[in-house]
């Protein structure tokens, strides 16, 4: 009788443990996650999303721990034959902390308002797909961002200043886009941590803020532009900054009165107006990246253990440049 008895115990508590399992889905989420499907055309890269089974087993998704109820924190569709647009049922996921559309390149339309809705995001990446439209003021509202990607689409208009405002911000990438007009004045005041910052391969314009000097950035790549005036207030030797790409601009200045931070690592400014000459100082940089080539620089190229490593594509096509890589100066 008591052999009996606990194996009636252990089945029932067995039972128990799986029917808990099979319901540890949101009933809310479950539903906003089966209109998305629909939306997306039931694509059959979300084929594992069946009413019937438990919503935190199915593939692209992930749900918290039951200090959450259980609830979607995370949704990463990538890599998939999805067409449509995105669906405005991602607002209705209140717990996602991260938010993944990418190498989607049917995916059409504007950034979902909706979005707008996720005041627990961090993660917010929306790249290689086909979106247009404006790069939405509305992020601004998402305070808890920490990461945004929106590389790679078709977004046009200018960038919002108002992004500056995002005081966890961390990584803000808007390159190959059809991005316009100015870099905001405002993004040399960032309320909270520098971010690194990616604005290549845009059309934008105009004149580099000077208050883009202020930041201490980590990485900053402003290429392929149409970006004016004078960049060498990024650098400076108090800095602590690792990656500058302001290659193929019409930016101008002496080069000769640029102080590197001794943390510079790659440093690129081909194709620009930029003269003088390239300081002394730079014999003792180390460089894994260096390319000064296409612009108005003279004299002669310091001897350095890491300068000399670089073949002559990183410096020709100067003025009056000199010494190895190039020919010895006369």
């Amino acid at each position: 009788m008591d052999k009996t008895m606990t194996l009636f115990l252990l089945l029932s508590t067995l039972l128990l443990t799986t029917s808990l399992a099979k319901d540890l889905c949101h009933k809310d989420d479950k539903t906003t996650l089966l209109k998305i499907k629909k939306s997306l055309n039931n694509p059959y890269h979300l084929a594992s999303w069946d009413p019937k089974t438990d919503c935190c087993s199915w593939y692209c998704l992930e749900c918290g721990d039951a200090t959450v109820n259980h609830r979607v924190t995370s949704l990463i569709i990538q890599d998939g034959e999805i067409s449509g647009q995105i669906p405005p049922e991602v607002g209705d996921l209140p717990y996602l902390t991260s938010l993944i559309f990418r190498k989607l390149t049917n995916l059409t339309g504007h950034i979902q308002p909706t979005i707008a809705k996720l005041k627990n995001l961090t993660f917010l990446r929306l790249s290689w797909t086909n979106l247009t439209g404006p790069v939405p003021e509305f992020l601004s509202q998402l305070k808890n961002l920490e990461y945004i990607d929106l590389s790679f689409n078709d977004l046009s208009g200018s960038i919002p200043s108002s992004l500056s405002s995002l005081r966890k911000l961390e990584y803000l990438e808007l390159s190959r886009n059809k991005l316009t007009g100015p870099i905001p004045e405002s993004f040399g005041t960032f309320s909270g941590k520098v971010p690194s910052l990616f604005l290549s391969h845009n059309q934008l314009s105009g004149t580099i803020p000077k208050s883009l000097g202020n930041p201490d950035f980590y990485r900053i790549d402003l290429s392929r532009n149409k970006l004016q005036g004078d960049a060498s207030i990024l650098f400076g030797a108090k800095k602590t900054t690792w990656i500058v790409d302001i290659s193929r601009n019409m930016f101008q200045f002496d080069l000769s009165k640029v102080k590197l931070a001794k943390t510079l690592n790659n440093l690129d400014m081909n194709h620009n107006g930029i003269t003088g000459s390239i300081p002394a100082e730079w014999s003792k940089a180390y460089f894994q990246l260096l390319n000064v080539s296409y612009n108005r620089l003279c004299g002669r190229i310091p001897k350095g253990e890491y300068i000399q490593r670089f073949d002559s594509y990183s410096f020709f096509h100067n003025k009056c440049l000199c010494g190895a890589p190039l020919p010895s100066c006369k």
